[in-house]
C-alpha cells in the first residue's frame, strides 16, 4: 500500500503569481525528500521547493512559465507505507490516519474565494475565478458586474500599486482575463508615450512623453539582441516609477574616515579568523542608524492618501547588492541590536546568498532605508534611485585621500563621498543636509555610535 500527498507552494511571503523559471522533476521520477522540485522567482529572489517526502511523482501539476501562489499545488507524490510510518512529521499525509500536525502541514482544504493575498486554484492559474466584489472596486464605472475588470486580486493589488486603471486593459488570459504581462504591457505603453489614459501615480502632472524613435540598426552596422535578465526586467518598471513619481532630491557630503579606517584596519585579522570579512560598509550601518534615530522623518514611508507618515519604530537597512543577473537589495533586520561584528558576519551571508540567487521572499522585504555602495568601483557621486516606500537611500562613492586644512596646515585625510536622494515631498533641503552632517560626524568619531 501507499499513500499520496499533495505538494504545495509553501510560504512565501507577500508574492502571489511567482513565475516558474525551472521543472526539475517529471511524472514518475523518483524523488529524495528535500529534493528541490520547482524554481520560482520572484522581483529580486529565487527560491526552491522541496519534496516533504522521499516516493514517486505521480502527476506534475505546473509547467514552464506557469505563475503560481502559496498553496497551489505542485505535484502528487505517492509515499510508501514505511516511509510515513516512520514519523515523518514535516509534510506527508496518510489517506486516513495522518496525525493532525501532519494534517496542519500538508492536509489544506480545498481552495477558498479569492481573498486580497492569495489567488484561488482551480485547474489551472490560468482557469482562476476572479474577484467579486459586492462594490465596484477601483478602475470600475459602477455596480454591474460585467463593468468589473476580469482579473485575479492578485493582480488587482498589482495594479494599484503600479497606479493602473484595469478597465483600460485588455486581458490576453483565458475568456479575457487580465494577467501580469498585460499591466506590465499596459504601463510600457504609457510610459513610451502609447495611447492610454494616465496611471495614477503620474496622473495630473502634466507628463506627455513623446514616443521613442523606432531605429533600422543594420543601417549602421552589425548588431545583436541580448535579453535582459529577468530580475533587470522586474526591476525596470519598479524603477521607472519611483524615478517618475517621486521628486528626487540628492544632498552630496563629504566624512572623513581617517581613524575610522585605522580601527577597521586594526580588527580585520579578528573579523577573518571569525570567518568574514570588516567592511566599511557595517560601520555606515551602524552610523546611518544613529541619524534615523535623530531624523525619525527619514526612517518612514508616505501612506497612501499622501498625507500621513508611517514613522517606523524598528531600523532594517537594505544593502544593494551587485549580483550577475543584476541588482538585489536584501535587508539586514534590526540593526540597532547588533554590534560592528555581528553585522559584518550576518552581511557577508545575505551578500553570498544575493549573489548565488538564494534569497527568499523575506530576505527582501521589510526595509526601511537603503544603502547602496560603489566604493569597490569608483566613482565621486552619483545619484541612487528610492527604493519606495522608503523617502531616502544613501549612495557611497570610492574613498580617496585628499589635503584639508586643519586651521594651520593641510593634512591628509581619508574623506569618503556620500550621495543621499531623498524624497521632497516628506524631507526639505535642510533637514537632508543635517542628517548627512549627522551620519558623518558619527563616521568621524566612532565613539559617538556607542552614545
Amino acid at each position: 500500500m501507499s499513500n499520496t500527498i499533495e505538494i504545495k507552494v509553501p510560504d512565501i511571503g507577500d508574492f502571489s503569481e511567482i513565475p516558474v523559471i525551472e521543472v526539475l522533476v517529471s511524472t514518475g521520477d523518483q524523488v529524495k525528500e528535500e529534493q528541490s522540485l520547482i524554481t520560482l522567482e520572484s522581483d529580486k529572489a529565487t527560491m526552491e521547493v522541496p519534496s516533504p517526502a522521499s516516493g514517486v511523482i505521480r502527476e506534475m501539476k505546473l509547467k514552464l512559465d506557469d505563475t503560481v501562489s502559496e498553496g497551489d499545488i505542485v505535484a502528487i507524490l505517492e509515499v510508501s507505507d514505511d516511509v510515513s510510518d516512520g514519523g515523518d512529521k514535516e509534510g506527508q499525509k496518510g489517506e486516513e490516519q495522518a496525525g493532525e500536525e501532519n494534517k496542519k502541514r500538508v492536509e489544506q482544504p480545498s481552495p477558498k474565494p479569492h481573498t486580497a493575498d492569495q489567488s484561488q486554484v482551480e485547474q489551472s492559474s490560468e482557469e482562476a475565478k476572479p474577484e467579486k466584489p459586492r462594490q465596484a472596486t477601483s478602475g470600475t464605472s459602477g455596480s454591474d458586474p460585467s463593468s468589473i475588470p476580469y482579473a485575479s486580486p492578485a493582480i488587482r493589488r498589482f495594479a494599484r500599486e503600479l497606479g493602473v486603471d484595469l478597465s483600460s486593459v485588455t486581458g490576453s488570459g483565458n475568456k479575457g482575463r487580465i494577467v501580469r504581462e498585460d499591466v506590465s504591457a499596459f504601463v510600457k505603453t504609457v510610459m513610451s508615450g502609447g495611447a492610454g489614459p494616465a496611471s495614477r501615480g503620474t496622473a495630473g502632472l502634466g507628463f506627455d512623453f513623446p514616443k521613442l524613435p523606432v531605429v533600422d540598426y543594420s543601417r549602421y552596422g552589425e548588431f545583436e539582441k541580448t535579453p535582459l535578465s529577468r530580475i533587470k526586467k522586474l526591476s525596470a518598471g519598479h524603477l521607472h516609477r519611483n524615478w517618475v513619481s517621486i521628486p528626487h532630491v540628492t544632498q552630496h557630503d563629504e566624512a572623513d574616515i581617517t581613524d575610522m579606517e585605522a580601527f577597521r584596519k586594526a580588527n580585520t585579522e579578528e573579523a577573518i579568523a571569525r570567518g568574514f570579512k570588516l567592511t566599511p560598509l557595517v560601520f555606515l550601518i551602524k552610523a546611518t542608524v544613529a541619524a534615523l534615530k535623530e531624523f525619525p522623518q527619514f526612517n518612514a514611508s508616505l501612506d497612501g492618501d499622501g498625507e500621513t507618515l508611517i514613522l517606523k519604530k524598528y531600523f532594517n537597512i537594505g544593502i544593494a547588492v551587485n549580483t550577475p543577473n543584476g541588482l538585489v537589495v536584501p535587508v539586514i533586520r534590526n540593526c540597532e541590536r547588533k554590534g560592528i561584528m555581528e553585522l559584518a558576519a550576518e552581511l557577508a551571508q545575505v551578500s553570498g546568498r544575493a549573489r548565488e540567487s538564494k534569497l527568499k521572499p523575506q530576505d527582501i522585504q521589510g526595509g526601511c532605508f537603503s544603502i547602496s555602495s560603489l566604493g569597490g568601483i569608483g566613482g565621486t557621486a552619483f545619484t541612487p534611485i528610492i527604493n519606495a516606500p522608503e523617502v531616502a537611500i544613501l549612495g557611497v562613492s570610492r574613498s580617496r585621500t585628499m589635503p584639508v586644512w586643519d586651521g594651520s596646515e593641510f593634512k591628509p585625510r581619508l574623506m569618503l563621498p556620500l550621495s543621499l536622494s531623498y524624497d521632497h515631498r516628506v524631507i526639505d533641503g535642510a533637514e537632508a543636509a543635517y542628517f548627512v552632517r549627522y551620519l558623518s560626524s558619527r563616521l568621524e568619531d566612532l565613539r559617538r555610535l556607542t552614545l
